[in-house]
């Protein structure tokens, strides 16, 4: 028998446009420069939070996650407006979170004091390295220097929640070089780390031009496990595969995907996750370029690409999202975020636990091991059925 369940609701806000395009990134962005109709987009976009706030129907909102793209190529007044808009169209929960992501390439002076007067209350800046060359290699238009301006303007700003990204295994780096940028970040006493290892995503430059000179599997190991060690013995708690806090600075929004909570979205190829009233699980996909997006909206015509969830389909999903976290999950997670029941999975857990990859938890649970964090993939492909 299906329950009917409410999981936590966040909002995505997706802003598209880049000063440039980086080689490795398959996110949607794309590069416009001055021609880019952003007044447009934003009046699409605020057409489209009423629809998405229809959707929601009273539910309180516990996080809005603004990114892109580089949301800071819009002005200071388009965020807040944007940021007026949610809260009047939404219920807000009382200590909602709101982030923004930031290019520390295209910080403008005193932006950082009118993003905390709007309403954000945590800022990502995507720093990904504090290498010279490896931000060269990487296409980024900012070097070290920019990302300490940023965050100090930020600090000074008021924002005690901001996370910094940082990547590993760059072209030409090496064991020395992955832990000094590790070395650098922590100095800085973030609040949140997210720390990823370079991935060739298809449909990038680096996918189809792969750099000769990136790390292998071995070297990238040992990168991971020391700058893990350096992280952990600097107060940051690590409590999903690629993210590090320290207490009390978990990224709520994150937290709400890797389990299972339920998401509206918002803005040119952002992706949706709904529970409806009969507990059936839908997810859907704005129009991916930016035109098409304004196009659909401005005529109130959007493909939203909604298609449910079949129920043989959830317990991977559930899965796939719960194993990334090194706490696991309980039985009671699984049922009050899907509705079902557990039996389906305990095959799967019995030969995961067989294998090494997962541990039980106090008879109620299960977590992945060191082991199934390594190879996340293979512990996730056990539940694909």
């Amino acid at each position: 028998m299906r329950e009917s369940i409410e999981p936590p609701l966040s909002l995505y806000v997706h802003l598209p446009w880049c000063i440039s395009k980086c080689p490795y990134c398959d996110f949607n962005s794309h590069t416009a420069g001055n021609s880019a109709p952003k007044e447009r987009y934003l009046k699409a976009v605020k057409i489209d939070l009423k629809l998405e706030a229809q959707r929601a129907a009273g539910r309180s909102l516990m996080s809005v996650f603004i990114g892109g793209g580089t949301p800071n190529f819009f002005s200071n007044s388009e965020i807040e407006q944007l940021i007026d808009l949610i809260a009047g169209e939404f219920s807000l929960q009382p200590d909602i979170e709101i982030t923004m992501e930031v290019n520390p390439g295209t910080v403008e002076h005193g932006c950082m004091r009118n993003y905390a007067t709007a309403g954000v209350n945590r800022l990502s800046l995507g720093a990904q390295s504090f290498n010279v060359e490896s931000l060269r290699k990487l296409g980024r238009i900012h070097g070290p220097n920019e990302i300490y301006s940023s965050y100090e303007k930020a600090m000074a700003a008021g924002f005690d929640s901001i996370n910094l990204d940082i990547m590993f295994a760059l072209p030409g780096q090496n064991i020395d070089m992955a832990f000094r940028d590790v070395e650098q970040l922590v100095a800085l006493e973030p609040a949140h780390i997210s720390y990823y290892q370079l991935t060739l995503e298809p449909n990038t430059v680096f996918h189809n031009n792969p750099p000769a000179d990136i790390p292998n599997g071995e070297e990238s190991f040992i990168i991971q496990q020391q700058c893990h060690a350096l992280m952990a013995a600097n107060g940051y708690e690590q409590y999903e595969i690629s993210a590090f806090a320290k207490f009390g600075f978990r990224c709520r929004h994150n937290l709400n995907y890797w389990t299972f909570g339920d998401y509206l979205a918002a803005g040119a190829g952002a992706h949706g996750k709904f529970t409806d009233n009969e507990g059936k699980i839908w997810r859907y996909t704005k129009p991916r370029h930016p035109l098409s997006y304004i196009e659909q909206v401005e005529r109130r015509c959007i493909d939203n690409m909604e298609r449910e969830v079949p129920i043989a389909d959830i317990g991977f999903e559930f899965m796939l999202n719960a194993l990334r976290l090194p706490e696991g999950f309980t039985a009671s997670d699984y049922i009050s975020r899907t509705g079902l029941s557990l039996d389906p999975l305990r095959e799967g857990l019995e030969l995961a636990q067989a294998k090494g990859m997962i541990e039980p938890i106090d008879r109620s649970g299960w977590r992945p091991t060191a082991f199934g964090l390594r190879f996340l993939n293979d512990l996730t492909a056990i539940f694909l059925v």
